[in-house]
């Protein structure tokens, strides 16, 4: 009975999202309070709608209720209970009821907000009722998760083993908030274009849930990177999988558009840089959608395997940036303005990384998808891994860190060339200098790590001058430190990350060290003066699996420092295989260990690696989130401003 409440609620969400599409966006149109009244009540009962839907199905996993076919497909009695609760959203079905949870929490919390004009409130508002309407008529129609099993199954079959782990319980609501958060600044512009609106009230209004949006996401696919180096076996951190690519196009866009939105905020300008933009990174949302759940893609991520159901996404992606589009150009004429900027000016720098930003997520989108249209078109199987990504991220991406750093001390309008330059000249002949100081270090240099540690160089000096900066003049120290606004610590902190993970990123790729190989009982292996003693293999128990467990010392310099205990297990009700590594995690290096195949009863195969600094990876994309969250609580966006009434 509780799934078919749940079934009811998602029918009665439909019908609630398609009212809240119409009627307050007609009575934006025609001026009428009562009909825009029904905005904000409206969208908060759609999210009530929804968590009780969500609410059902997680009960009916909870309570192993194999009677409902995703249920059963996904769940096992002897699954932990953590684990019933995250195999709500661990396949097809269920991940995209969470994907409408999160759309319908983020228009919740829209209609609170106290901000909006009651027309643009309710043309936002009506926005995103459209496209919830059109999500949730592809879960009703295509995926229902509520779809009854008779007879009923006696027993699951248990959730895929690599979505078994506490990454998973976190990594896809951190990231489909971070997607799903991008719908805002969607729908923001789009009701500006209705209206008219477009002067830096309206970018005052959009840029904080922009931010957080992006933050969420920078979290989730730092924690899905994370998950992917401890619990795949392979030791790496980003593999450039299509899906993987698929979160991040969005982030790409969204950091522009952060940075449009800005200039547009302070200056006026940039306006349809930053209607674009919003299209897109939404766009680029709804199209990672489809990639995942249309079936076209095998990852590690991708549940679906019904490319029927991708039709459906792929038309409401059509509708979304083909209605927006032409919208765009319909409003195209009035979205000028901004006042001249010199060629050399804060304006400029931010619109030349824009564009880079724009072009970086063009190819990474072109990268994915054309193995996909060559499949299609019969042109043959291909395969396009990081050697293309690597080639054309680098040269791009060195730029835009460049600028990153030179912006912020270029003043609006317009700056002098030799006062810049006298300016930022000692910081840039240090980081060159440290750069390959750096680089000859670590004992294999290479072109490659010296400018990855230059350009890291560059970003922490630059953000070192930047503050020393700000805290000198007049005044107390205190004093100073107060009257610096939130936004600016934002950008700073997110910088200051950018630099981190760079750092990371340039030494675990020339530093980095792995051997397989085969060890006896009570034998030892050697890796960058590290000693692995394989003292013993023991059978293990778990709730739902069995396992080897091996009994690792790590010795550095004769000294024990650790005793690691990786696995190789079987899961019970799909016989599936799995390894778990063991880590001896530290702030300047990781030993990480895997157990591989038995060789015969006494020798097994140990995959080890050694990976310096790779935590400075996830920490620079800490720092990003941090500086997001102090960015979106700047004091003036807690003040009240009305946007303009359309002349």
């Amino acid at each position: 009975m509780i799934p078919e409440l749940g079934h009811f609620a998602l029918i009665l969400t439909l019908l609630v999202a398609t009212v809240l599409g119409i009627l307050p966006l007609l009575g934006a149109q025609r001026n009428d309070a009562a009909l825009m009244a029904l905005a904000r009540p409206a969208a908060r009962l759609l999210f009530m709608l929804v968590l009780v839907s969500f609410g059902c199905l997680t009960w009916a996993f909870v309570a192993n209720d194999f009677s409902v076919t995703y249920v059963a497909s996904h769940s096992h009695s002897q699954l932990p209970l953590v684990y019933r609760i995250t195999a709500v959203w661990g396949s097809h079905e269920g991940s995209l009821l969470l994907w409408g949870l999160m759309l319908t929490g983020w228009t919740a919390a829209v209609s609170f907000s106290r901000r909006l004009p009651d027309v643009f409130n309710a043309r936002v508002l009506a926005v995103l009722g459209l496209v919830a309407a059109g999500f949730f008529a592809f879960l009703l129609l295509t995926s229902n998760p509520f779809e009854r099993l008779l007879p009923a199954a006696l027993e699951g079959e248990d959730l895929n083993p690599l979505l078994q782990d506490p990454g998973m319980v976190a990594h896809p609501p951190l990231l489909y908030m971070g997607y799903v958060g991008f719908s805002v600044a969607f729908a923001f512009s789009i009701a500006a274009l209705i209206g008219g609106q477009f002067d830096a009230a309206w970018a005052r209004l959009s840029r904080p849930w922009t931010l957080v949006a992006w933050l969420f996401l920078t979290l989730g696919i730092a924690l899905g990177s994370g998950w992917a180096y401890y619990e795949l076996g392979w030791g790496g951190w980003w593999f450039w999988d299509p899906v993987e690519n698929a979160s991040f196009m969005p982030w790409l866009a969204g950091t522009a558009l952060i940075h449009s939105l800005s200039v547009t905020e302070k200056r006026g300008a940039f306006k349809s840089w930053t209607v674009l933009l919003a299209i897109a990174a939404f766009s680029l949302s709804l199209l990672g959608t489809f990639l995942v759940r249309s079936g076209v893609l095998t990852s590690v991520h991708a549940f679906a395997a019904d490319p029927k159901r991708g039709i459906f996404i792929l038309a409401l992606l059509i509708f979304v940036v083909g209605g927006s589009l032409c919208l765009y150009a319909w409003r195209a004429a009035k979205l000028s303005g901004g006042g001249k900027f010199a060629n050399l000016s804060r304006e400029s720098m931010l619109l030349i990384n824009n564009v880079l930003l724009a072009v970086v997520a063009a190819t990474v989108l072109l990268g994915t998808l054309y193995p996909l249209l060559a499949d299609a078109l019969h042109m043959g199987k291909l395969s396009v891994g990081p050697p293309y990504f690597e080639a054309v991220f680098v040269p791009l991406m060195v730029p835009v860190v460049l600028l990153m750093v030179v912006a912020p001390f270029v003043r609006w309008r317009g700056h002098e060339l030799p006062a810049l330059v006298k300016k930022l000249l000692p910081a840039l002949g240090a980081s060159l200098l440290i750069g390959g100081a750096g680089a000859w270090a670590t004992g294999t240099p290479s072109w490659r790590t010296a400018l990855g540690l230059a350009l890291a160089a560059w970003v922490l000096l630059g953000s070192a001058q930047l503050l020393w900066g700000r805290l000198t003049g007049q005044g107390t120290l205190m004093a100073r430190l107060g009257a610096i606004p939130g936004s600016w610590w934002g950008m700073w902190l997110a910088h200051l990350g950018i630099g981190v993970f760079i750092i990371g990123v340039s030494l675990v790729k020339t530093m980095e060290a792995n051997v397989d190989v085969a060890v006896k009982l009570g034998e030892s292996a050697e890796l960058r003066g590290y000693t692995f003693t394989l003292d013993k293999v023991v059978e293990a128990q778990g709730p739902n699996y069995t396992a080897m467990r091996g009994v690792v010392r790590v010795s550095h310099d004769g000294q024990t420092i650790n005793v690691l205990h990786p696995e190789k297990r079987i899961y019970t009700a799909r016989q599936m295989p799995m390894t778990e590594a063991s880590i001896d995690a530290g702030i300047f290096r990781d030993v990480y260990v895997s157990l591989g195949e038995p060789v015969d009863a006494s020798t097994w195969v140990l995959r080890l690696y050694y990976k310096p600094m790779v935590r400075w990876i996830w920490a620079g994309c800490l720092l990003m989130a941090l500086g997001g969250l102090c960015a979106a609580l700047d004091a003036r966006y807690r003040k009240l401003a009305k946007i303009k009434a359309p002349a």
